[in-house]
């Protein structure tokens, strides 16, 4: 197949890339490379993907629609979306910039889509969605109408406008919504990294809420996983469904368009204070603990219901949070040289 992949050098889409293209297929990369975190690192990611063949990659922001018209072209088998403004917290900085990313960058592809229709559309959301949602596990048909930053609020911005052109054009897509994603080649940004740095660079750790928070944990080989296992797990149209076979759970599947919502996350929720023990674990090094309040955006506890992924995949992620973080830890060391 011939897969476009957005984001390619960004943490999720780089490892996606190359697990597209460990299966033989040929993948085309898109990045805009912003500042927001160590553009290097990036260019490590995107590095090593131009090293493999069927991998082809561009330097291209999505809010620019001729350049990325011209590389769409004709369009593509399926397609992987997950270049987007992150960060829960910078959305509080900078709040523009989730709106020409998120936005406008995916309305660009959905208008391309619409023109060229590939058979999976395959979208990034997040768990942040959920927003005021005190019911836990979340599930996909849960509302989600209350998101407390404007980076959760643009993602799910994005989902209805993906149902939208979905039910407009027939594209069929599937939101896929991390929950808490972590592991080697990670985001600089997000706290395990930050955590990671702290303890071996002899720095205190800023912990919120006093350390009664909890997350739903997803190790990044499982998130890819998951990914790559909904490729074929195409959304039917709604005038065909009749004859298909249903998921014997609650779907998420629109009544009007082939468009779905699936959770990926590791159904199981762990403390804050002991994911800062895994980490202690695996640098052999003791946090210097800094407690501080909730911060504006945060919610005290994410949990994923994955009922959805299992019956759809036959998968839903594992990993134990204290191997993920051993992981990255030994990937973080080799990375950085300490």
């Amino acid at each position: 197949m011939r897969i476009l992949v957005t984001g390619s050098a960004g943490f999720i889409g780089f490892h996606m890339a190359r697990r597209l293209l460990a299966q033989g297929h040929d993948v085309l990369g898109i990045d805009g490379f912003t500042p927001y975190y160590d553009r290097n690192l990036k260019l490590r990611r995107h590095g090593i993907l131009l090293e493999t063949p069927g991998f082809r990659g561009h330097e291209v922001m999505l809010e620019d629609f001729s350049a990325l018209a011209k590389i769409y072209g004709d369009g593509f088998d399926a397609v992987y979306h997950f270049a987007a403004q992150a960060g829960v917290r910078y959305s509080l900085e900078n709040p523009r910039a989730y709106l020409d990313a998120n936005l406008n960058g995916t309305f660009n592809l959905l208008e391309l889509m619409r023109q060229a229709p590939p058979a999976h559309a395959l979208l990034a959301s997040t768990s942040s969605v959920y927003g005021a949602n005190a019911k836990i596990p979340f599930h996909e048909t849960d509302k989600a109408d209350h998101p407390l930053t404007l980076y959760a609020a643009s993602k799910k911005a994005t989902e209805e406008m993906a149902h939208a052109y979905s039910h407009l054009f027939q594209i069929p897509v599937t939101m896929l919504r991390f929950f808490t994603v972590y592991g080697p080649w990670g985001r600089p940004d997000m706290a395990f990294f930050k955590f990671t740095a702290a303890l071996l660079e002899d720095r205190p750790i800023d912990i919120y809420n006093f350390g009664e928070m909890r997350r739903d944990f997803t190790y990044v080989e499982d998130l890819i996983e998951a990914m790559f296992r909904l490729l074929p797990c195409v959304p039917p149209a709604a005038d065909k469904r009749a004859g298909s076979s249903a998921p014997a759970v609650d779907d998420s599947l629109s009544p009007v368009a082939p468009w779905r919502v699936v959770n990926i996350g590791n159904e199981n929720t762990v403390g804050l204070m002991d994911f800062v023990a895994a980490i202690e674990a695996a640098t052999g090094v003791k946090a210097k603990r800094n407690f501080m309040a909730m911060q504006q955006g945060d919610v005290p506890v994410t949990f994923a219901d994955t009922s959805l992924l299992r019956a759809l995949t036959g998968f839903a992620p594992k990993t134990p949070v204290q191997e993920g973080v051993k992981r990255f830890v030994l990937w973080y060391r080799d990375y950085f040289g300490n």
